[in-house]
């Protein structure tokens, strides 16, 4: 049996600090010498990075539906078996989604910390916090930290607001040398943020003025259970793209891709690097081309290779941004369009707003593989969907998965654990 400390980091809402706070008690832990394993509660590729940095550890994703409370269960016994404690972040506020974040605090028991903006609020702070610690009585609730505190005096009213049975667990004065950036898609990358390390350290520093700096206590999550699918990929030389163009990688898909059988190699088509001789396979991964649409349209090496690559028959995934690398031209929202691959016949236009969001799953022959989409572009393109992909939560219609000769393609960011054998046909090039 594998117990460990363990806090649940949440908040009333997206915007009150959860990734700051989380990443900064990370930090603070991890410079006592302890070990900190940090997850974040359903799909993201940007938070992660930031709390990967504070911790030193890869950050894998909690979600019920996604994941899957057995898989969930089991990374949680892992990690409890070697760190001395577990942080998760959540997703939105605390009872938003299905599953929430509510759920996944309560199915494990992790207690719950409650991160509040408390910026140009006074007493209120107290009702908001009553409200999270008692809509759901059963979901553990540890305590409430406030977040962006203007003074001492602005601290003192908050904590009086509160009810008795509510634990006070400190507060941060509201800082800009401590938030960290973001922007369309979420946070700024941590490789994008100059002073991220001094910022996390800032972060660290405050939190240790407050009851955060103790422990939390310890949760019990059961014995982990060894796992190892047939090696379906055994000797598969798997290249994938990584970079700041492309870089929403789930580590947990790399590993399942080693645990079966398969070498990786990675490379950079933003430094215009080949793609790693050998390689059977590619993994065109999702990021952010079309901030960089000009520079990829210039890199005539990396393309020559992928080009070649895909000529030859040799399979490539790719998944939102990386399809939009594959098609003829990319138009940013500025109206500047940029040619791409050309891989895959169609035209991608950047948008102001989200184009989609939410889970999805695709269904094969294989079985169902879940995961995700988030995207800001349009796609138009004469290509007939091989399959699209289904939500859990309404009828409306998923997102198109492609082929085209050795390509696949789709904006769904899929999650690979989910299905192994799935995962495997992608990158043989087989029937799915």
């Amino acid at each position: 049996m594998s117990a460990c400390p363990a806090l649940f980091i949440s908040a009333p809402a997206s915007g009150q600090g959860k990734t700051t706070i989380t990443a900064g008690l990370a930090r603070y832990h991890r410079r006592l010498g302890r070990r900190v394993r940090v997850f974040k509660t359903g799909p993201d590729f940007l938070d992660p990075m930031i709390l990967a940095r504070a911790s030193g550890a890869p950050v894998l994703s909690l979600d019920l539906w996604m994941v899957g409370e057995s898989a969930c269960r089991n990374l949680l016994a892992q990690a409890a078996a070697e760190a001395d404690l577990i942080l998760i972040e959540g997703v939105m506020g605390l009872f938003d989604g299905t599953s929430s974040s509510a759920d996944l605090a309560t199915t494990f028991g992790v207690p719950v910390l409650a991160v509040i903006s408390a910026k140009a609020m006074a007493q209120t702070f107290g009702a908001v916090a009553f409200g999270l610690a008692q809509f759901r009585p059963e979901v553990p609730f540890y305590g409430v930290l406030a977040n962006r505190v203007g003074s001492p005096r602005h601290a003192q009213m908050l904590e009086e607001a509160l009810a008795r049975d509510l634990r006070w667990c400190g507060h941060i004065s509201g800082n800009d040398e401590i938030e960290l950036p973001d922007r369309h898609l979420g946070l700024h990358q941590a490789a994008e943020i100059g002073d991220l390390d001094t910022r996390l350290d800032r972060a660290a520093d405050a939190l240790a003025q407050t009851a955060l700096a103790e422990l939390p206590p310890p949760v019990e999550f059961g014995t982990p259970v060894e796992q190892a699918p047939p090696r379906l990929l055994e000797g598969k030389r798997i290249a994938i793209a990584r970079d700041a163009a492309f870089s929403f990688i789930y580590p947990a898909n790399v590993t399942l891709l080693e645990t079966l059988g398969a070498h990786i190699d990675y490379f950079s088509p933003l430094a215009d690097e080949a793609l790693p001789e050998h390689a059977d396979a590619l993994y065109l991964p999702g990021g952010y081309p079309e901030l960089h649409a000009e520079l990829l349209a210039g890199n005539l090496r990396s393309a020559a290779t992928i080009r070649a690559h895909a000529a030859a028959g040799k399979p490539v995934v790719a998944e939102c941004g990386g399809m939009l690398y594959l098609l003829e031209q990319l138009t940013d929202t500025g109206g500047a369009t940029t040619p791409m691959l050309g891989l895959l016949p169609g035209h991608a236009t950047m948008q102001t707003r989200f184009t989609a969001l939410g889970m999805q799953q695709i269904d094969s022959l294989h079985g169902s593989m879940t995961g995700h989409t988030f995207h800001y572009s349009k796609l138009t393109t004469p290509l007939t969907p091989l399959r699209s992909a289904t939500r859990p939560n309404n009828d409306a219609p998923g997102e198109a998965v492609f082929r085209a000769g050795s390509i696949v393609a789709t904006y769904m960011h899929a999650y690979w654990p989910s299905n192994p054998a799935f995962t495997a046909a992608l990158f043989h090039g087989e029937a799915f």
